[in-house]
């Protein structure tokens, strides 16, 4: 994994560096640099509202009692998505774009989700042996009061 990831960080620049020569030789430097601008604007707004209505369909998801894991993982991948994009460079411009577009994020949510059953098993037993699930036993009122501290 940390080679991965060093590659990554080694090679990404790379290529990016090449993409900035190459593109500010073909549309000189002013317009390149007003291209790295404006991705970075627009990228910034996007992902701002995006995040919104992730979080909007977060609390929505946790009011309705369902478990909000796709709003979950959507915030997470929002979230990198911002960091992406406001980083300078053409190719990481394009995978935080990606990442803004909600069937791009079903899309890995449904690879993510591959990867953790393989590595995540439920178990429905309860950690106390003395645990009875029967209503009736759950159905138990302890009355107390408040101390103030």
């Amino acid at each position: 994994m940390f080679g991965k990831l060093l590659l990554l960080f080694i090679l990404v620049p790379i290529i990016e560096l090449g993409i900035f020569i190459s593109l500010g030789d073909t549309l000189g430097l002013p317009l390149t640099l007003s291209i790295i601008i404006i991705t970075g604007i627009l990228g910034a707004a996007l992902t701002k509202s995006q995040g919104v209505k992730a979080l909007a369909n977060f609390q929505n998801a946790l009011a309705s009692g369902t478990m909000p894991h796709r709003e979950l993982v959507d915030g997470v991948l929002i979230l990198i998505a911002g960091a992406v994009l406001l980083t300078p460079g053409f190719l990481t411009d394009i995978v935080g774009f990606l990442l803004l577009v909600a069937p791009v994020r079903a899309l890995l949510r449904g690879v993510f989700a591959e990867k953790l059953k393989e590595k995540v098993s439920v178990s429905n037993t309860p950690l106390n042996p003395d645990f009875d699930p029967s209503p009736e036993a759950q159905a138990t009122r302890v009355e107390g009061r408040v101390i103030d501290v």
